[in-house]
């Protein structure tokens, strides 16, 4: 075990034989640490939250109480094949949060990126990639081998298909199904959600300027209205547009995946 004199660990707690505790990290009342967990610098566990597995947690994340990190996939082809969860920096990891690690069948790993906010009761499976600033909120199940880029917002009480990609910058509404990728800068709600344009809100905070989010605009009417299959629309956008943004959403569309899109309605 490599605990850093900085640290400070409650009495109650347990940090089993192995583990590595960073400089200034903070180990509260009845938590406990797996013996193949790193915590970053400055990263906090607040109270009764269980870290297992081979899991790494970058520095500057807190972590709530009764938050579940790193344990075996929800999978029942899962043999104990040793697989890994990393978590990046600043992460904030709100209380009955549970985040597994991979399967050997999905690659292994299960990735979150920088500064995400996982609000309280929310899931991430095994085998995910998290993007940078994703915020899940409350009550949300993200399935296995799912593809989540950055700046993604999810929504309350949200259900994500296993292999689905939500792009980045896309929001997702509360209370939606989500079972088909989502384009990047998309707008989804629904109960079966639908594609219901652009996250016009999260462009502007971002300051997009407006020739990019006009190019957006005129991006989602060609691949709803254009001739020939969806794919080939989106091709075809990509040879015609000088926008960043509306080629960020081509190449996501022309990319591997497993799943039909949400298209516009």
């Amino acid at each position: 075990m490599s605990v850093d004199p900085s640290a400070r660990i409650h009495a109650s707690a347990i940090v089993e034989e192995g583990a590595t505790i960073g400089a200034s990290c903070r180990v509260g009342p009845f938590c406990i640490v797996g013996p193949e967990v790193t915590l970053g610098e400055g990263v906090e566990l607040r109270s009764h939250v269980v870290v297992a597995g081979w899991t790494d947690i970058g520095p500057g994340t807190t972590v709530f109480s009764f938050a579940s990190i790193g344990e075996i996939p929800q999978d029942l082809k899962f043999g104990g094949e040793r697989t890994r969860l990393v978590i990046g920096a600043r992460n904030r990891i709100r209380e009955h949060v549970t985040i597994n690690a991979g399967t050997a069948g999905g690659g292994g790993l299960t990735r979150i990126g920088d500064d995400g906010l996982f609000m309280a009761g929310c899931h991430v499976a095994h085998d995910c990639q998290i993007g940078d600033r994703v915020i899940v909120v409350n009550q949300t199940a993200v399935a296995g081998h799912c593809v989540v880029e950055d700046d993604v917002i999810i929504g309350g009480l949200s259900g994500i298909h296993q292999f689905v990609r939500i792009g980045r910058g896309a929001i997702i509404g509360a209370l939606s199904m989500v079972t088909n990728d989502v384009v990047p800068y998309g707008l989804v709600q629904g109960p079966r959600a639908e594609l219901d344009g652009l996250n016009l809100v999260g462009l502007k905070r971002r300051g997009v300027p407006r020739a990019d989010i006009q190019a957006l605009r005129i991006a989602l009417l060609t691949l709803k209205q254009g001739e020939g299959t969806f794919l080939e629309r989106a091709r075809r956008l990509g040879e015609e547009t000088e926008s960043q943004y509306v080629q960020d959403m081509v190449q996501f569309i022309t990319g591997a995946s497993d799943r039909s899109f949400l298209v516009p309605k």
